[in-house]
């Protein structure tokens, strides 16, 4: 069976979410995405484990289900603290685990060290390390996975908070990480630059705080499982024998792809922030390194390289926000979200018209040529892209002049000359 799989996302007792993240909205707006496996998010926090429970039903396949049987599976996100060398670390990772006695045994284990009320995705005071050993003493299907692991201060990578390498973040215990979170501000195709992660699978997910729609499945994992249990989901990520795309954003569009210092209104290119010693020519300290740079320092293979055993993946902009693009209007007005369901209504989900339907199809259907012309561009993976950097989303545009700047190695200082500039809203942001 085809899986459209979003396994990590957040509910409404973390910190900055949509209150509207229930189990019903996310089962309702996950559908109409075009999912069909979610992550449940946040289990370590007591409420919303409660809620879990009274609203999902577990069985032997280690799946949970929904009356109307939308499936989930169980998951959160933790933030590590810990020391190591003498400098304070941060380092944020994902925690799958295959039922409801599992999670409530790692919650025990998780509290000892930090808080699990005050925060959807608690901070511990523990390291990866010590954290792999003592869950996987609970459970060997206990799966832990380094969370957007290039973003600069918590990923597992990042620039301000990570390592040069999975052994220096998990010591001993690197052999139990497989997999790693390409995050939003990175794509496959950048860490295929990295040969020592030729053996970790990457995954990709929303990491998403609301359930609409142009947030929920912006990045997402397509399998073709056997069967929908817990064991066979890890076996195709662990193996990919099985794994068959994953869907991005366009990397650009992360809010820290490229250097910069969002108060300045500063923004790089990594060669230009390289030539400059990464100092911000406003304020003279030191500019929030982005993901692209990070991946410059550690790849040792050139752009377009392609390890046999990579998985595919293709880029896409979310409909809503093609939509909003197509009318230069925002994403979360009544314009849009009316155009956007009723041509959701018309083919079953938003994935079957981002991937699949035929583009004739699509202009009986929709009877706005300019409006299928963008959606056939986005599926050609043909999209400009204004790059984020230091907090601030990147932003899609339709300005074919883009070219010259992002062909510009000398990267910009100042504002954006075609995007956002501070007190902007991205069409993300919402």
């Amino acid at each position: 069976m085809k899986v459209f799989a979003d396994l990590h996302i957040h509910s409404k007792y973390s910190r900055g979410t949509s209150k509207g993240m229930s189990i019903k909205n996310l089962e309702k707006y996950a559908r109409i995405k075009g999912l069909n496996l979610l992550g449940t998010g946040d289990f370590t926090h007591p409420a919303w484990l409660e809620e879990l429970k009274q609203n999902l039903r577990e069985d032997d396949t280690g799946i949970l289900r929904t009356d109307s049987e939308f499936c989930f599976v169980l998951q959160t996100e933790v933030n590590n603290v810990f020391v190591r060398e003498g400098k304070k670390r941060a380092i944020h990772n994902l925690i799958f685990v295959p039922g409801f006695e599992v999670a409530e045994q790692v919650n025990d284990v998780l509290s000892r060290f930090g808080d699990l009320k005050q925060d959807g995705r608690p901070t511990l005071n523990l390291s990866c390390a010590e954290m792999v050993e003592l869950l996987k003493e609970i459970d060997q299907r206990v799966h832990i996975i380094p969370a957007h692991a290039w973003t600069p201060w918590f990923g597992v990578f990042g620039s301000k908070s990570g390592f040069d390498s999975m052994e220096g973040a998990f010591e001993d215990k690197y052999k139990e990480i497989f997999a790693i979170e390409t995050g939003l501000s990175s794509d496959p195709a950048m860490n295929w630059r990295v040969s020592k992660l030729d053996n970790i699978s990457l995954i990709s997910n929303s990491d998403s705080h609301s359930y609409w729609p142009w947030r929920i499945g912006r990045e997402c994992n397509v399998f073709e499982l056997k069967e929908l249990s817990y064991d066979e989901l890890f076996r195709v990520i662990k193996t990919r024998r099985g794994f068959l795309f994953t869907v991005e954003f366009y990397p650009e569009e992360g809010k820290y792809h490229y250097d910069g210092h969002r108060k300045c209104g500063v923004v790089m290119h990594p060669k230009q922030a390289m030539a400059r010693n990464n100092i911000c020519p406003v304020c003279g300290k030191k500019l929030t390194v982005g993901v692209l740079h990070r991946v410059e320092e550690l790849a040792d293979r050139e752009e377009n390289a392609k390890p046999r055993s990579a998985v595919d993946f293709i880029r896409l902009v979310p409909l809503a926000e093609l939509i909003g693009l197509h009318y230069n209007t925002s994403v979360n007005t009544k314009q849009v979200m009316a155009k956007y369901f009723e041509i959701v209504s018309a083919f079953g989900n938003e994935f079957n018209v981002l991937l699949y339907v035929d583009e004739q199809k699509l202009k009986d259907v929709i009877k706005d040529e300019a409006l299928v012309r963008l959606i056939i561009k986005n599926r050609r993976q043909e999209m400009k892209v204004v790059p984020g950097y230091d907090g601030v989303y990147g932003k899609i545009t339709l300005d074919e002049s883009h070219d010259e700047y992002e062909n510009n190695a000398s990267g910009w200082i100042g504002e954006n000359p075609k995007g956002k500039t501070k007190g902007q809203s991205s069409l993300l942001d919402f």
